[in-house]
């Protein structure tokens, strides 16, 4: 893991202009986004809720809440035009290229290890995509049945406050309903794995989808 960023090394260009906006924060969030500041969940330990699906400790639940205010302060949620299955999303790193890179570090270091101990044949290329996504009534309430384009995939839960739009792997017969805020739900991505998220019924709820590049050899 790399080392907190202090407040005197923030620059203007680790954010995009224009995007996310001071105003829209909680005094601690820029320190918090752009220094990776509190992100850690320190426990550690991999436990399987299914076949090949497995979760691990990630963030805390505060640094989850700072994610979505930055997220909801870029306000760019939206489909993107040529996503064979669209979501009402924002690119990690639209909201932050620093916290972009934090993270991947973060995966590399912490985590794909930990996934090793099961996988021990995935190769860490680092990321493909990184986004929140966001359900709510009238908007996006679900997601249809497909396999990601990834070595493995993960899902973030950032929030609570909502009912429904559960993270469903019919042919493992698992969802994510009793995962804690801030875990990671890590899973082989493509031919085993068809995933969907189930209809929403209140509330709006948030989630980090990441994507793991594909090796090249």
């Amino acid at each position: 893991m790399t080392d907190e960023l202090q407040p005197d090394d923030l620059q203007p260009d680790d954010l995009q202009p224009d995007d996310l906006q001071p105003d829209d924060l909680q005094p601690d969030d820029l320190q918090q986004i752009l220094g990776y500041r509190g992100a850690v969940d320190e426990q550690v330990g991999v436990r399987s809720v299914g076949h090949e699906v497995l979760v691990v400790p990630f963030w805390t639940p505060t640094f989850c809440a700072t994610v979505i205010r930055a997220a909801e302060a870029v306000g760019a949620f939206e489909p993107q035009p040529h996503d064979p299955v669209p979501g009402h999303e924002v690119s990690l790193a639209l909201i932050s290229p620093r916290l972009f890179e934090a993270l991947e570090i973060d995966l590399g270091v912490r985590i794909w290890p930990q996934l090793q101990t099961i996988w021990p044949y995935i190769d860490y290329r680092g990321l493909r995509d990184v986004f929140v996504i966001r359900y709510a009534m009238g908007e996006q309430e679900r997601l249809r049945m497909h396999h990601d384009i990834a070595q493995v995939s993960g899902s973030v839960k950032l929030n609570e406050g909502y009912e429904g739009a559960v993270l469903d792997f019919p042919r493992q017969n698992v969802t994510n309903e009793t995962a804690r805020v801030g875990e990671l739900i890590a899973w082989p991505s493509l031919v085993t794995h068809p995933h969907q998220t189930m209809p929403l019924r209140s509330g709006v709820k948030y989630a980090l989808t990441i994507w793991f590049e594909v090796p090249t050899f």
